[in-house]
This record gives C-alpha cells, sequence and structure tokens, in this order.
C-alpha cells in the first residue's frame, strides 16, 4: 500500500510537471523538434537539457511501455492535428497522468512511469 501511494505521489507530481511546464517548451508547427519528428512523441536522455536527441520515438495510438527511465527526462509531443500524450504508471497505459498537449513538452521525472500512451485528436 506504501508503494501505491508512493507511485501515485510521484504521478501526481509529473502530473503537475505536465502543467507547469506544459506552455514552456512550444514547438515550431510541423516538422522536426529537437530532433524529434513531425508527428512523434519523443523521450530524451536523462538530464539532458536542452533537448537534442531522443532516445524513444513513438508514432503509434495506444500505449507504449518503457524500461528503465529514471529521473528527468524531456518528453515532446510532436504530434499534428491535436493529437495528446500521456504518461503512465501502468504498463499497458493505465494510470495516466495529465494529457501533454501537442506541439508541447515536460520536463518530467519518469521513475515511476512504466508506459507512454498516444491519443487520437
Amino acid at each position: 500500500m506504501r508503494k501505491m501511494i508512493r507511485g501515485a505521489a510521484a504521478l501526481a507530481t509529473a502530473a503537475a510537471a505536465v502543467v507547469a511546464l506544459g506552455g514552456a517548451a512550444q514547438a515550431k508547427p510541423a516538422g522536426d523538434w529537437a530532433g524529434c519528428p513531425s508527428g512523434a512523441v519523443c523521450i530524451y536522455p536523462q538530464d539532458q537539457n536542452p533537448a537534442v536527441k531522443p532516445t524513444h520515438v513513438f508514432y503509434s495510438y495506444g500505449a507504449h511501455k518503457i524500461y528503465n527511465q529514471y529521473g528527468n527526462h524531456w518528453v515532446l509531443n510532436n504530434q499534428t492535428g491535436g493529437a495528446t500524450a500521456a504518461l503512465c504508471t501502468g504498463g499497458s497505459g493505465t494510470g495516466c497522468g495529465g494529457r501533454i498537449a501537442a506541439q508541447t513538452g515536460v520536463y518530467a521525472n519518469l521513475t515511476p512511469v512504466n508506459s507512454v500512451a498516444l491519443y487520437r485528436p
């Protein structure tokens, strides 16, 4: 139970980062952004600031498991057409935090995150 509460607190922190930093990392409309291709959601190496070269690139809608991602990472949503993304504690896209709007990014602690979910507009 204690582990669950800590996980929920960590997710709340990540969700707060989404809200707090969502507007801080605005992207250019369409085209690559910090090495993240147009239409993709990208995760960058821990503490890479500014974001330069992603280690994970996701294109398809749905949940994508991520492994061994600890500490702070940039997550950029370079999808188009209003598609959103979320960081989730469950490996199958469950327990997701706030949505990351298209063309924005967040700097979040991925330690409690086990998947990234991409949503249709």
